[in-house]
């Protein structure tokens, strides 16, 4: 089936199989690798990116499902704003340790910002619920997040 999206601000019209996952499309066709496959069933939330401002996990989701939508991937926000910040409240709070992980909770985390004008932790963590880290123990990641939206929250 041909498909019409776009994806992180560039336009593509590609032959895709029926059946073939979104996130085997991302990283076998399109070649972005950041977004990561763990457990095959949305499960971990290491696929998860952006479909039309929402985040998704791409691994429940097909090719062909993506026609017609614009779509961002963690090379994607590396190039925007609120990604940098995020990117740099990670690195100060020590909030990556493998990084398996960190793009996932990336690409929530935006749309969390986005919705969340003023998060509290638990909601950050209720937030982080649908992620899996063996890593850190999360505390790093809570106050990353913490960080970015108290600072982009003053002066409003």
């Amino acid at each position: 089936m041909t498909i019409n999206t776009k994806v992180n601000d560039k336009s593509y019209e590609v032959d895709v199989e029926p059946r073939k996952l979104l996130s085997d499309f991302l990283r076998e066709d399109l070649g972005l690798t950041g977004t990561h496959v763990g457990c095959e069933h949305g499960v971990c939330g290491a696929c998860t990116i952006m479909i039309d401002g929402h985040a998704i996990r791409s691994c429940l989701m097909f090719a062909v499902q993506i026609d017609g939508s614009e779509v961002e991937t963690i090379e994607g926000l590396q190039k925007k704003e609120l990604g940098l910040e995020l990117k740099e409240a990670f690195s100060k709070h020590h909030a990556l340790q493998c990084g398996f992980c960190t793009a996932g909770i990336l690409m929530s985390a935006v749309e969390f910002l986005y919705e969340e004008n003023h998060p509290t932790e638990k909601e950050t963590r209720e937030m982080l619920s649908g992620h899996l880290c063996r890593c850190t123990g999360y505390e790093g990641i809570v106050s990353a997040i913490q960080e970015v939206a108290e600072k982009n929250n003053e002066g409003r």
